[in-house]
Parts: structure tokens; C-alpha cells; sequence
């Protein structure tokens, strides 16, 4: 009996890190941030609220694109791209893409935070393929700290009562032994470090 509930717990703690997994996937939280991002920008004269809206196509829904067509080809696993050796590719064409977004956006004339915002990701995402040549940083962890950053950034420091969000991420990927604490833990200051110096600087 005792052995049985024990297991019991594991299933639902394992189910809980698989949702929150995908519910706090980078992917999620660039379109999150971007359209939020794009609205704020929006509080400027002149300027729609909807730039994050091109800005989420370029950094999350083409490089997301790229990957579930590798997944669907049997290229890569799954969505998550568990394997480091074959991350790199897919970073590098995010990395690509979001470049092309911000290239059309600046000829377009998107609001500087937009700009600033893609300038960031793209920065972030060139780190984390040169690292990954060698080590399977966390990406999860990395776009969560980011968010919470340039969040705080634009809206104040009362955004930061979402940091447990971003433990419960990091926990998450270690819990279901997608990173060990020392990847969640670099990824996530990686992130912060770039969303906290460059979007600032740039917007």
C-alpha cells in the first residue's frame, strides 16, 4: 500500500512537470512576451498595439514551425529536442529567423521595445547554440527568466511576484531529468543576464 501511493505520487508530481512544461515552453512565452511587449508599446501616440503580433511569427511560431517538421520528418525526437547534439540547428535557424523579423520590422518602423525585445531573444538564442556545441543548457529556464525580466523592465518590480512561476519551471525540467539543477540554474541566469541588460539598453 505504502509502495503504491508512493508511486501515485511520482505519477501526479511527473504529470504536473509534463504540463507545466508545456504551458512555460519557450515558444509559448516569446509569443506571450511579444504581444504584451507590443501592447505596452502601443500606449505610445501613433504606434498600433499589435507589432508583437509579426514579432511572435519570426521568434516563435516559424522556429516552432521548423522543429514540428523535424519532429513529424523523425529528425528530431520530439518538440523539446531532449538530444543536445541536435539542438543546434534548430537554435541556429531560430536564431535566423528571428534576425529576418527583426530586419523587416526595422524597415517597417515597429516601436523600439519590439525591436529591442527581438534584439535580446536574438542575442539569447545565439548563446545558448554556441553553449550547447558543448552543453545542454536549458532553454526552458533560460526564455522563463528572460520573460520575467523584460517584464519587470517594462511593467516594475511588482512583476517580479511571478518568479515562483519561473522555479516551477526550472523544477519541472529537472523533475522530468530533461536538465540537472546546474543547467536550469545556468540557463536561467543566462537569461536573465541578457533580457536585463540588452532589452533595457536597447528600448
Amino acid at each position: 500500500m505504502i509502495n503504491a501511493v508512493a508511486e501515485d505520487r511520482r505519477n501526479a508530481l511527473d504529470r504536473l512537470a509534463t504540463v507545466v512544461s508545456e504551458v512555460l515552453a519557450p515558444a509559448v512565452l516569446v509569443a506571450a512576451l511579444l504581444l504584451t511587449v507590443g501592447w505596452h508599446a502601443g500606449d505610445t501616440p501613433g504606434v498600433s498595439r499589435w507589432w508583437g503580433l509579426p514579432g511572435a511569427l519570426f521568434a516563435a511560431v516559424i522556429p516552432l514551425g521548423y522543429v514540428l517538421h523535424g519532429v513529424r520528418k523523425g529528425r528530431l525526437t520530439n518538440h523539446h529536442i531532449p538530444e543536445r547534439a541536435a539542438r543546434r540547428i534548430p537554435l541556429l535557424f531560430g536564431t535566423a529567423s528571428l534576425i529576418a523579423g527583426l530586419l523587416v520590422m526595422l524597415a517597417l518602423g515597429a516601436p523600439r521595445e519590439v525591436l529591442a525585445l527581438l534584439t535580446a531573444g536574438g542575442t539569447g538564442l545565439a548563446v545558448f547554440a554556441l553553449v550547447t556545441h558543448w552543453w545542454k543548457m536549458s532553454i526552458h529556464a533560460g526564455v522563463a527568466a528572460g520573460t520575467l525580466t523584460a517584464l519587470t523592465a517594462v511593467y516594475g518590480p511588482l512583476i517580479l511576484i511571478g518568479t515562483p512561476l519561473v522555479l516551477l519551471g526550472c523544477w519541472a525540467r529537472v523533475r522530468l531529468t530533461a536538465h540537472t539543477p546546474a543547467q536550469v540554474v545556468a540557463g536561467a541566469l543566462a537569461g536573465l543576464i541578457i533580457a536585463g541588460t540588452i532589452f533595457p539598453a536597447l528600448r
